[in-house]
């Protein structure tokens, strides 16, 4: 990644495409995750801990059964949900959720795979679970990813603990990590021959990352993260990096005291780009395949704090455009690509809906 410091983008230029926002289903409270089965249904997890099942707009099953058990606290709950590439074959489905398993009292995040059975999961097993568990209700993360090679990655946040996990590489929190599909850890990662490291750490210094995607043209892996008070950042994710955080940072305290007077420094990332004030990103896909004229290869972020999404138009892993999209949507908790060429959107409090061009 480019270390230069990143440009804001507040483009007005009108848009190359309108988009209208459809309801496919308002009997979804928290829609966090959401994965596209090849047969058009869609499984999408509320946070509050159930998997809803979907076909032809209609709500099939409100509670699939075989999941993951999770622990609903503050930001945590059942989060992301996301298909093996080879799921047609080995119908491997994983999630990210927040567990009270294991050490220490309180919940963290964990990653798990179950089989899909057409009505159910089986087979349900816990891949990695952070540790120790916390009774602090904030930064769970969380999102999923699959590279080229078909190695899943994962985000857990700070966790609220921003002076101790982040840049610390023997604790969980405020990191991305990598693993084969069944959890083992690949030789290859940066930190297996580290004296106490956590072996599944593939960067660190994030602080709560809930947006995460490959860039199908080039099979990178794309993260975006919460910062304070202004701060989002917009990451490519290269191994062994240190993303920065607390120590770096281009966001302020929520009550308006500096956290620190640098935004640079050598061996830290800087991000792709960054948001001032904060938009509270939830949710990320690159466009590919789509309906969508001129969109293919850009990104789409959503906003939980304006209620709209974020086009980005990327070239060489620089942001050379930026505009908003489907204004007045709500508080977006996710954006996926539909199998159908349809980019598709979660709304807390207001359901599940698609993107048309108009």
């Amino acid at each position: 990644m480019a270390c230069d410091t990143p440009e804001l983008f507040d483009s007005d230029e009108p848009t190359t495409e309108a988009v209208k926002a459809e309801l496919v289903t308002s009997e979804l409270t928290n829609p966090w995750g959401m994965a596209f089965l090849p047969n058009g249904e869609i499984l999408v997890t509320e946070k509050s801990g159930t998997i809803v099942r979907i076909a032809n707009g209609e709500i099939v099953n409100k509670d699939v059964k075989g999941g993951p058990n999770a622990v609903s606290r503050g930001q945590g709950g059942l989060l992301d949900i996301e298909l093996h590439p080879d799921f047609e074959n080995s119908k491997w489905v994983y999630f990210t959720f927040a567990s009270d398993e294991g050490e220490g009292s309180g919940a963290m995040t964990a990653l798990s795979r179950a089989q899909w059975t057409g009505e159910g999961f089986e087979n349900h097993t816990v891949l990695y679970k952070g540790s120790p568990n916390t009774r602090a209700g904030q930064h769970f993360g969380s999102r999923i990813a699959f590279d080229n090679d078909g190695y899943v990655y994962f985000s857990i946040g700070d966790r609220g603990n921003r002076d101790n996990n982040p840049q610390d590489i023997t604790r969980d929190g405020g990191k991305v990590y990598r693993l084969h599909d069944d959890g083992r850890i690949p030789s290859d990662n940066p930190f297996v021959n580290v004296d106490g490291a956590k072996k599944a750490v593939y960067s660190y210094g994030h602080r709560n990352p809930q947006g995460m995607a490959k860039n199908p043209e080039t099979g990178d892996i794309w993260a975006h993260e919460h910062g304070p008070r202004g701060g989002d950042e917009l990451n490519l994710i290269s191994k062994g990096k240190n993303y920065g955080w607390p120590v770096i940072t281009y966001g302020i305290n929520y009550s308006g005291s500096k956290i620190t007077d640098e935004t640079s420094r050598d061996g830290m990332e800087q991000p792709v780009t960054y948001w001032v004030p904060s938009i509270a990103p939830c949710g990320m896909a690159f466009v590919s395949d789509s309906k969508y004229n001129g969109w293919d290869g850009n990104i789409i972020v959503g906003s939980l704090k304006f209620s709209y999404l974020v086009r980005l138009v990327v070239e060489n892993n620089k942001v050379v455009k930026e505009e908003k999209i489907a204004e007045g949507i709500g508080r977006v908790r996710n954006v996926e690509m539909g199998n159908d060429g349809y980019l598709y959107v979660g709304v807390e409090g207001k359901g599940l809906y698609r993107l048309l061009p108009e």
